[in-house]
């Protein structure tokens, strides 16, 4: 009997192969947040607002008290995450 027609064999390596296509994908989030750091150090730096277009209408319905709809609105125009959209609302 070959190795690999054991059914045990076969979840070890769906395992092995699950568990490294995990780490790659921890690995690049990793590396895209410090790469987005270093952006937005270099924007700060050159006093570039790189979310103009997005403030004058998240603004206003943060004003309106519709946060849950600026969050949104905030993230659909800037690609951030769920936790960046609320802070950035919340400071508004």
């Amino acid at each position: 009997m070959p190795i690999l027609a054991d059914s045990n064999s076969w979840m070890m390596i769906a395992t092995f192969v699950l568990v490294v296509l995990i780490f790659l994908r921890i690995g690049n989030e990793a590396r895209l947040k410090r790469l987005e750091k270093k952006v937005d150090a270099i924007a700060r730096h050159l006093h570039i607002e790189s979310d103009a277009g997005a403030d004058a209408e998240v603004l206003e319905l943060a004003r309106a008290g519709r946060k849950i709809e600026a969050i949104k609105l905030y993230r659909d125009k800037t690609g951030v995450g769920l936790k960046e959209a609320k802070d950035y609302v919340e400071s508004l």
